[in-house]
């Protein structure tokens, strides 16, 4: 039998339940909502969480999907799912957790004598240090963004080549390689000896289907492509990205960008223009490098130097 919380499941057999994290203002037990798969054959272990930052909802999407369409009489190993990893963030819709004013996915590895955000994040990473594989789904936020996997351990890492391949395994199309803050799953765990990606499932407010579906069909390419499931997994090569400029407004008023999300653009290229409320153009902005246009600010309105876009730079193919 495998357990994760009160879920517990046999082998060839599925269950859900709940993941004790604390207690909240009421003096309630706060539990996150948790899934085990567990296969009628001996393999690997997989670990997926979801809504490690309150607002990205498409992480959820993929995992209501995924979970139910896997037959544990078909697989190899056992998956333990977290839906909602930051419970009180999720609940008020918020990125980062209110009760103690602190991002969960700058917390790892936790502490389970900590602050809520800490207690979270110790009992996470406790799930994900049983797996083989961690795939930690979030989304640029309720920006605009492309679909993309980001490989967090740094290339001098020890573990960086196997989170490289699982990264094109999942298969979003790019790729950000780039060491992450420390406290991100996706830079403990592997200092924990374990594989790990943070897929980007886009940039919405809700769920946007087509970066669920991106999602989904990259849950099972790694299901397939470490046997967890029979079947090809269809791999094709990313583009990468190893640098990251972000770029903000010279001025106040409103962004008419010039360039389409996922776009190469060359230097000096134009990303962007602001205008005042009657067209007049007060700025153009343009690319310091060449590279993916990556990232956007959903709404128009700008003041002086408020964040508007980013460029993925160092570009390759692998």
């Amino acid at each position: 039998m495998t357990s994760l919380g009160t879920a517990r499941a046999d082998p060839g057999d599925v269950d859900t339940g709940t993941l004790p994290v604390g207690e909240g203002p009421d003096g309630s037990e706060v539990a996150l909502p948790v899934a085990v798969i567990n296969g009628a054959r001996d393999g690997k272990t997989l670990y997926i969480q979801a809504a490690s930052d309150g607002d990205e909802l498409n992480g959820v999407g993929v995992v209501r999907r995924v979970v139910p369409q896997i037959d544990p009489a078909d697989l190899s190993g056992t998956i333990l799912v977290v839906g909602i990893a930051n419970y009180f963030a999720f609940q008020h819709n918020e990125h980062r957790n209110p009760v103690d004013d602190t991002k969960l996915n700058r917390t790892y590895p936790g502490n389970e004598n900590g602050t809520s955000t800490e207690r979270i994040a110790a009992a996470t990473f406790d799930a994900a240090s049983r797996a083989d594989l961690v795939l930690d789904l979030h989304q640029g936020s309720t920006s605009r963004m492309i679909n993309e996997v980001r490989v967090r351990c740094g290339r001098r890492h020890r573990l960086h080549k196997e989170c490289l391949e699982l990264a094109k395994v999942f298969g979003c199309g790019h790729v950000l390689d780039q060491k992450g803050p420390e406290g991100q799953l996706a830079r403990a765990a592997p200092d924990d000896g374990i594989p790990t990606v943070d897929p980007e499932l886009g940039g919405s407010v809700g769920l946007d289907e087509q970066s669920v579906e991106k999602g989904v069909e990259g849950v099972f390419n790694v299901l397939k492509y470490y046997d967890f499931l029979p079947g090809q997994a269809d791999t094709q090569s990313q583009t990468r990205a190893s640098g990251f400029e972000q770029y903000g407004a010279p001025t106040g008023g409103l962004v008419d960008f010039q360039a389409e999300l996922g776009e190469r653009v060359t230097r000096n290229q134009t990303l962007f223009e602001v205008t005042d409320v009657f067209g007049e153009r007060k700025a153009t902005v343009s690319a310091d490098s060449g590279g993916v246009f990556w990232r956007t600010r959903r709404l128009p309105q700008v003041a002086t130097g408020e964040y508007v876009c980013s460029v993925g730079t160092d570009i390759d193919t692998y």
